[in-house]
């Protein structure tokens, strides 16, 4: 065979090691004449070009033989292998053999003993090569230069290795490593197969549905012939995958959410800790938030800027300075909290429409502090810069805990807290008169609901004891519905007939009725007018449960079972059912009582029946709690009293 480069190349530094000039120049020649007639090899007065098979490569000979010199001598690496820090010792870990003599190593001679040595390791296993090809040269993404991805694709022999592929079987794998990887398709294999490995792959093949002309069986392994085939394989498992994690993100978005809302509860709860009594049925209530569905009103998301977070949303009442209830809407976001107000249109084309009204705007950085009694109303006086403001809301902790939130962001301290049963609020003065200040007196009255007497400046609230000021919300098994609980029964009642609507479309309550008691959101709706009926029950009367008396249960498990084939007899006789005695006259069907509805309800839980005005509901069961229970349009469920009217 002839001389290659780097034989050549280490022949001229082997010659010319005392000089340096003219060897490059004398690789060059002796280049051209040992491989100059080679075709992969072309040469010019500089330099050369080799032929690889990604491309033509260039070479200039200037320097060649100077880097190909190994100039660290084994002197220099004994030096370095005396010395006593280990780091520099573990830098030079070559083996020195002192009594071999010769030619002192280059660059070129490592090269070839190094590919030599990786040819033998090679030699010894069953490598899996990767094909990389070089889309262009400017490195930049969406470059495709054709000619050259083509011309690598020809020398990298991609196309024969596709041939015969395509000519027997694309892929083959060992029993095992199939199950190992495709386990997952289906619940006889995952997570292992218990059986013989050849069974557990066809049932993995038959059960994608896969054409016994596209694979064969082995004797060790499975040989699939398309790569399509292969391609179906991937496609579910990578599915069964995609549905396992979105079934664990789910279960564990729900353990975060769960957690966070017992953590807001808690965080709520600790406010009024030892300062407030608290109601039986919002102690251990969720919370929502957003009690008026503001992403389907338009008419108030006007207000607000362009998507402004909504922190809490809900209507309540604000007494003026005549201690006269208003409706408003209290919305309240991160920065601000609004009052929003209904008004007739005096003038306009509009004229005669009620028409949704800013009424306040308030930064919370000018909120001073709220004012609170220490028994279980719903009152609280929000103080700020210019005037107060006297509330009512159900849901006033979710409120004063988000209020308290934002405003320590903001502002980095504490909103001022003050539980008193002695309260004031100062009122806007008007013309010459009508400023000054209003005062609230929380009494001891009887009952879950509070009683108001209005009296000059002083407005008087009398209301019953509620739970204690160091009562908490429970984290499991809390009263969420009127029913099921596990709390002492409440005085919580069934609504009321409606009397009315508010201009917004909220049904409105009065005063002294189970409004106040409320403890799920429900989306605004239009009712019918009609007379207030009186408060109903507890609803969770009706829900206790049924069990058999002992006398009932099948007691059959205590019996001593007969031995031997007389017991065997006996049992089968008495198993063996006697002739029928022909089918009885049917019953003459019972007439089912029916009610017509008065009013519409909206169900506030899963077992509540929703109807509207006019509806024919059959009667299943009457209780003396008011809430009966009903059947309507097929659907069973649980419906107060005193909305309906039998017929």
């Amino acid at each position: 065979n002839p001389p290659g480069i780097m034989s050549v190349l280490d022949d001229v530094c082997a010659t010319m090691h005392a000089t340096g000039e003219g060897a490059d120049q004398t690789l060059l020649q002796k280049l051209q004449a040992a491989v100059g007639t080679h075709e992969h090899f072309n040469s010019w007065s500089s330099g050369f070009v080799i032929h690889h098979y990604a491309g033509k490569v260039s070479y200039d000979v200037n320097g060649f033989c100077e880097r190909n010199r190994d100039v660290l001598f084994t002197d220099l690496i004994e030096l370095m292998q005396s010395s006593e820090y280990g780091f520099i010792r573990m830098l030079f870990p070559e083996k020195l053999d002192s009594d071999k003599k010769g030619r002192p190593t280059t660059a070129g001679s490592k090269i070839k003993k190094q590919a030599n040595d990786l040819v033998n390791t090679l030699m010894k296993c069953t490598p899996h090569y990767i094909r990389c090809i070089k889309p262009n040269e400017t490195k930049k993404p969406r470059d495709w230069e054709e000619s050259r991805v083509k011309h690598q694709v020809e020398y990298l022999g991609l196309k024969e290795n596709i041939r015969v592929r395509r000519a027997g079987f694309a892929y083959r794998r060992l029993f095992h490593k199939f199950l190992q990887r495709y386990a997952i398709l289906t619940p006889e294999t995952w997570p292992s197969w218990r059986g013989d490995e050849r069974q557990g792959v066809q049932h993995l093949l038959r059960s994608v549905n896969m054409d016994p002309d596209q694979y064969q069986m082995g004797r060790s392994k499975v040989f699939v012939k398309n790569p399509e085939s292969l391609f179906l394989l991937e496609e579910m498992r990578e599915r069964k995958f995609d549905g396992f994690a979105r079934v664990i993100q789910k279960a564990w978005r729900r353990h975060v959410a769960i957690r966070k809302y017992e953590q807001m509860r808690e965080e709520a709860s600790n406010i009024l800790y030892n300062f407030k009594e608290r109601r039986r049925n919002s102690i251990n209530r969720n919370f929502v938030g957003d009690y008026l569905g503001m992403e389907e009103r338009p008419e108030l998301r006007q207000f607000l800027a362009k998507r402004e977070r909504i922190d809490f949303a809900d209507s309540i009442t604000k007494y003026d300075r005549r201690f006269k209830p208003i409706k408003r809407d209290f919305i309240l976001t991160p920065k601000y909290f609004y009052l929003i107000g209904r008004e007739k249109v005096k003038k306009g084309p509009e004229k005669g429409q009620i028409k949704e009204v800013l009424k306040k705007k308030v930064e919370l950085q000018a909120v001073s502090g709220v004012s609170l009694s220490t028994r279980q109303d719903d009152f609280f006086i929000l103080h700020e810069n210019d005037a107060d403001n006297f509330l009512e809301s159900i849901f006033k902790t979710e409120l004063i805990s988000l209020l308290c939130k934002r405003y320590e962001e903001l502002t980095h301290t504490k909103l001022r807290l003050s539980f008193k049963d002695t309260l004031q609020f100062r009122v806007k003065k008007e013309g010459w008169g009508g400023g000054g200040t209003r005062n609230v007196t929380f009494v001891r009255g009887q009952g879950d609901v509070a009683a108001l007497k209005a009296g000059g400046k002083t407005l008087t609230v009398s209301i019953g004891d509620g739970l204690p000021r160091n009562a908490k919300p429970t984290r499991k098994g809390a009263t969420q519905s009127r029913g099921g609980s596990r709390c002492p029964a409440s005085s919580r009642s069934a609504p009321p007939a409606p009397r009315g609507t508010c201009r917004n479309g909220a049904p409105q309550f009065p005063r002294g009725d189970g409004r106040a008691q409320r403890d799920t959101y429900t989306a605004p709706q239009k009712q019918a007018r009609g007379p207030p009926a009186a408060a109903l029950p507890p609803r969770n009367a009706s829900r206790q449960p049924k069990t058999r008396p002992p006398s009932e249960q099948n007691m059959d498990f205590l019996n001593v079972p007969d031995q031997g084939v007389a017991g065997m007899q006996r049992r089968r006789s008495l198993s063996q059912r006697p002739p029928p005695a022909g089918r009885p006259k049917p019953q003459p069907k019972a007439a089912v009582p029916r009610c017509q509805a008065l009013y519409q309800y909206i169900g506030q839980d899963v077992d509540e029946l929703s109807f509207n005005v006019g509806d024919i509901i059959d009667i299943l069961l009457e209780d003396i709690s008011g809430w009966w229970k009903g059947r309507l349009h097929g659907k069973e469920g649980l419906f107060p009293g005193n909305y309906v009217q039998k017929i």
